[in-house]
């Protein structure tokens, strides 16, 4: 396997060496929370954890699975909370397409993301939107507006998911 460094959007797209990337990306959001005095909970750091173990949003119920399975309590606003903490420290985005829920790749930095969403495999992959929100600002602006926080997202088929139907569509042609 290749490593990738995880700020890399294609990261979730390619082989890499997925522990390395999670460990790295949970180390830096550790950080983050240690720098700026937040409570980064033994709740809120599993359901982070939870949520680097594949690049893919997941849903609050499957978070709130895995933490009752590992015995953080049951009830939804277990994993709402720490869900809510998440995004609200810019450790986590919410994916709205899927009413999920999502690492962030790039704790601690500023940036404008874009989240890149196969409609096969479900991966999600984050990538620098810079020129997008510049563009949006400026819409924003010219009509005296302020744009605090925006989100993007395009959905498509991932390299390996499009290798797949260019091989099905191969197969079934005469």
């Amino acid at each position: 396997m290749t490593q990738e460094h995880p700020a890399d959007p294609l990261c979730a797209f390619a082989q890499h060496d997925h522990a390395h990337c999670a460990g790295e990306v949970l180390a830096r959001a550790s950080a983050e929370a240690e720098r700026r005095g937040l409570r980064f909970t033994p709740v809120r750091k599993r359901a982070l954890e939870i949520l680097l173990e594949a690049h893919r949003a997941m849903g609050a119920y499957e978070v709130l699975d895995r933490l009752a399975a590992e015995g953080f309590g049951n009830q939804p606003p277990v994993a709402y909370r720490a869900l809510e903490f998440l995004v609200e420290a810019g450790l986590a985005h919410r994916v709205q397409r899927l009413n999920a829920f999502a690492a962030c790749m790039h704790p601690g930095e500023a940036h404008a993301p874009v989240f890149l969403i196969c409609r096969d495999c479900d991966t999600v992959a984050e990538a620098g939107a810079a020129p997008l929100r510049m563009a949006l600002d400026q819409v924003a602006g010219d009509l005296g507006f302020s744009v605090e926080r925006a989100s993007f997202e395009a959905l498509g088929l991932c390299p390996a998911c499009r290798a797949k139907a260019a091989e099905n569509t191969a197969e079934a042609q005469p």
